[in-house]
Parts: C-alpha cells; sequence; structure tokens
C-alpha cells in the first residue's frame, strides 16, 4: 500500500501593537466558494511548501503573493505547527509590521464557475484582509490556525516580560 505524502504549507502572521494590545492580519478566502462564509472561514496568508523550499521562504513568499506586498523585515517568532481538519500540516511564522489593508492586492486563481459550466473564471485568492483584536481572529479564523493567535500572544507577552 502506498504511503501517503501529509501536504504541508506556511504561513506568515502579521501582527502590530496598538494601546489596547496587539492585533493581527488575517485574510479572507476569495471566490464563489467563500463569498458568503465568514466565522471559521479565514486564514493567515500561507500556501503550499515547493519541493526543497524551507517553510519560512514559503510562509514570505506566500504572504508576498496573497497581499501583495512583501512581509516587513525583522525578527520573526515560529508559532510551529498545526494539523487542519483536511490533514493539511501548517508551519506558521509570525511578524510585527504594518500595512493599509485597503492596498491588498491579492495572486489570482482560475476555476470552472458557475459548476458544470465549462466556464474559466478567475478570482483573487485572497478578497480582502482585515486587522483584528486576537479575540475577534480566534473566531474568525479556520479553527485550527487559531492556535498560532494563542501562541503569538503567549510569545510577545513572554517577550514583554523579558
Amino acid at each position: 500500500m502506498a504511503q501517503r505524502t501529509t501536504r504541508r504549507s506556511a504561513g506568515l502572521l502579521l501582527f502590530r501593537r496598538r494601546e489596547q494590545g496587539i492585533e493581527v492580519l488575517i485574510a479572507h478566502p476569495g471566490g464563489p466558494l467563500w463569498a458568503r462564509k465568514d466565522d471559521g472561514a479565514w486564514s493567515i496568508p500561507k500556501g503550499l511548501l515547493e519541493p526543497g523550499e524551507d517553510a519560512e521562504a514559503t510562509a514570505r513568499r506566500e504572504f508576498a503573493e496573497e497581499i501583495g506586498t512583501p512581509p516587513p523585515a525583522g525578527p520573526i517568532v515560529e508559532l510551529g505547527d498545526v494539523t487542519l481538519a483536511s490533514g493539511k500540516v501548517v508551519t506558521g511564522f509570525a511578524i510585527e509590521g504594518d500595512l493599509d489593508t485597503t492596498t491588498v492586492a491579492s495572486n489570482m486563481f482560475e476555476m470552472v464557475w458557475p459548476p458544470k459550466s465549462g466556464r474559466l473564471q478567475s478570482f483573487p485568492e485572497i478578497d480582502r484582509a482585515e486587522w483584528v483584536h486576537p479575540d475577534v481572529a480566534r473566531v474568525k479564523l479556520n479553527p485550527a490556525q487559531a492556535e498560532f493567535v494563542d501562541r503569538l500572544v503567549v510569545a510577545v507577552e513572554a517577550a514583554d516580560q523579558a
């Protein structure tokens, strides 16, 4: 029996500091299948690891592709792995920075839409991004990815007390 290879992705959670604490940048997937989905549907900018590519390089590349701007320079916070319901393993990283969400310009993907129409249409991989408080992120994000927010909050608190 052939062994199934685990699909792996990597993503980058951008965060910024505000008077009320940190905010994180989350992204809503584009396309008609996600148009009416909200809670539990958002994601960190992420994508599949290419052969031979390391997880941090993937996270940085996918952020640039999905948000339309390269991630900021600076120290990276490793957030470890989570496993999605699909079985895909996502490696998360965080970096501090800021950006104007009105400038988000995602790469595009194609799919047949409407179903069985034979018409290929293009849609943005990410249709919008928002800065949210960690409590909101935990509700909006894919449930497995919400763990990245918890890990980030612990890391930021530890760094602030050091």
